[in-house]
């Protein structure tokens, strides 16, 4: 059996807690910013590992001057604020809900509401509490629970013994204890919301996402294959606003002035300005590009083929809008998150609406005669259950989305594959 222990602030949440409680109790005080900076700089001391945690929960809790009704504001922003890769693996959440624990320094009052909504058991939160006066102040916290002391996640998981192997999943020092203190087996650095080197340095594996440790230990999860496993290259003038549209759906980045070809073999997806498209020859060697995006016009009806034969979308803006910085890279995410076709320049268009509780299976296949049935036949060898099924084409291909049940043979993706119709398949969830 395993346990998976995971951290809450700036790992399950985007922000610290403690650090937001602050600007939500002092925002009337003239003094606030110093106060914010005070207890922001105290948070990462103690992550850090450069102060201990003990002293850093106690100064900054007298720094708060928060109450009851501050903590509603704080959970209501909390919920909002749940990590991308977090919010979007409920399945993990609800599969495991017996094995997965949130072991804190922050406090159950504000964390409890928050992740008892992604199927996570009261009973397997651990977390510090605070102490009120008769008004509902915060006039302090339990100093009995281990939780307040330094290296307290090693106190508390000596007392809970747990049977099984144990992974450890944060981004600060008090993580990192539970590795070195040899109370878990493997420890992840979770990096999607802040990356620090002294933790980075000391871990077993870096993620970026929760969908990469999901992926690495063959664990339930909302997605087939991690974004930060696929390169996403920019190449040109690309406006920032467009790069931050990419960046924030945790693709692996490479921006550059200038098209290399090996930096387009590598390639999964590729947004560039109209005078970095690349040539046609240089799409032969790319099997991982799925989708271009170009800020501009495609620069040939006959690239445009060529690409579609490869199996590459292609995003183009032939009128060159203003607004094209924002518009191309909605495309490609709508492309690589959903299937969606529209406005593609030499795919048949299609938007697919989502189906729950299912997988989908992107299949572009050589628009020939039978290939539907064909397709059906190794499904139906398999004993898969289609819940849904679309089929568009143009005179090249055929962009085929099958949603099937949840469980499935592995087998059956090898066959899909090795069909000599099939151009390109992606597991998209």
């Amino acid at each position: 059996m395993s346990f998976f222990i995971i951290d809450f602030d700036s790992t399950f949440t985007q922000v610290e807690a403690l650090d937001e409680l602050a600007r939500i109790s002092l925002k009337d005080n003239p003094d606030r910013e110093s106060i914010y900076k005070q207890i922001e700089d105290l948070t990462n001391l103690s992550m850090e590992g450069k102060l201990s945690f003990t002293d850093s929960l106690e100064r900054r809790v007298k720094l708060l001057k928060a109450n009851r009704e501050h903590l509603k504001q704080l959970v209501n922003h909390l919920k909002k604020k749940v990590s991308r890769s977090f919010s979007r693996n409920t399945i993990f959440f609800k599969t495991h809900q017996d094995e997965v624990l949130i072991v804190s320094g922050g406090f159950k009052e504000f964390i409890a509401p928050v992740v008892t909504g992604y199927h996570i058991k009261e009973e397997n939160i651990y977390a510090n509490t605070f102490v009120f006066d008769e008004e509902g102040n915060i006039i302090g916290y339990d100093r009995n629970n281990p939780l307040s002391k330094e290296g307290g996640k090693v106190i508390l998981l000596k007392e809970l013994a747990l049977p099984g192997d144990i992974y450890g999943i944060g981004d600060g020092y008090s993580d990192f204890q539970l590795k070195e203190s040899g109370m878990v087996k493997k420890f992840f650095a979770f990096t999607e919301n802040i990356a620090r080197q002294s933790v980075i340095e000391k871990a077993d594996h870096v993620t970026p996402s929760l969908d990469e440790f999901l992926y690495i230990n063959n664990l339930p999860r909302a997605i087939s294959y991690p974004k930060n496993r696929i390169k996403c290259l920019v190449v040109g003038k690309v406006d920032e606003e467009a790069v931050g549209q990419l960046r924030k759906e945790g693709y692996h980045m490479v921006v550059k002035d200038q098209l290399e070809t090996a930096d387009l073999q590598e390639a999964g997806v590729l947004l560039c300005e109209a005078g970095r498209q690349p040539a046609v020859g240089q799409l032969d060697k790319t099997s991982k590009l799925k989708v271009i995006g170009v800020l501009g016009k495609v620069q040939s009806p006959a690239f445009a083929e060529y690409a579609c034969a490869k199996g590459i979308i292609i995003f183009d803006d032939p009128k060159n809008n203003a607004s094209n910085s924002d518009f191309i890279p909605k495309r490609l995410i709508a492309f690589m998150n959903e299937g969606k076709t529209h406005t593609s320049c030499n795919f048949p268009d299609f938007q697919p609406p989502r189906t729950n509780d299912a997988h989908r299976l992107i299949l572009i296949m050589r628009n020939v005669p039978g290939t539907m049935a064909k397709l059906n036949e190794v499904f139906a060898r398999h004993n898969i259950s289609i819940v849904a099924q679309f089929l568009v084409t143009n005179p090249q291909i055929g962009y085929i989305i099958t949603d099937i049940n949840a469980g499935y043979d592995p087998q059956l993706l090898n066959e899909l594959k090795g069909s000599g119709d099939t151009i390109k398949m992606r597991l998209l969830y």
